[in-house]
């Protein structure tokens, strides 16, 4: 049953890498719940100051990652539409054929949105695209690194215990 809760902790751990570059998994989240799966197994004792350390990072993040890009879009002159523009830009990205749409999207929906709802001039509209691509890329970088230390601990707490941890009957 160990190896059943390891496999699976490893398994959100990795969902949660993932997920800090597909906006619709919450990365850190998924992530913390692996952490959070590996101290149910028998070998690795329950820490609650990690847990809710942890918890408290992966929460931030998460609420972050939803502001970050509406501030970038804001301080180079954007507006709400170029903020939905990143969003479903992403989403296309994600989806798309083209090389490297997951970065191209979040730019370009950023572009539409101002140019569309707001009637920007193309100047305007490119600046807050900037801004919106650089708040996405800030976050989503900031997500990552946050789900690579997670898996770290996740490495480091299974062979700090691993001698408990794997004993077979």
């Amino acid at each position: 049953m160990d190896l059943l809760l390891v496999f699976l902790s490893l398994l959100l751990v990795l969902l949660g890498i993932i997920g800090s570059f597909i906006p619709v998994l919450p990365g850190p989240p998924v992530s913390w719940l692996g952490l959070l799966v590996l101290h149910f197994t028998k070998g690795v004792p329950m820490d609650y100051t990690f847990l809710g350390i942890t918890l408290f990072v992966a929460i931030l993040i998460f609420i972050l990652d939803y502001i970050i890009p509406s501030i970038g879009t804001k301080r180079f002159g954007g507006s709400r539409a170029g903020a939905i523009g990143t969003m479903i830009g992403l989403f296309v990205g994600i989806f798309s054929p083209i090389p490297f749409g997951i970065l191209i999207g979040p730019f370009v929906g950023a572009l539409i949105g101002e140019l569309i709802f707001n009637q920007s001039d193309s100047k305007t509209a490119f600046k807050a695209a900037v801004g919106s691509f650089l708040g996405f890329v800030a976050s989503t970088f900031m997500k990552f690194i946050v789900t690579v230390i997670f898996l770290v601990l996740f490495i480091y707490k299974l062979f700090a215990y691993s001698d408990t941890l794997f004993v077979w009957s």
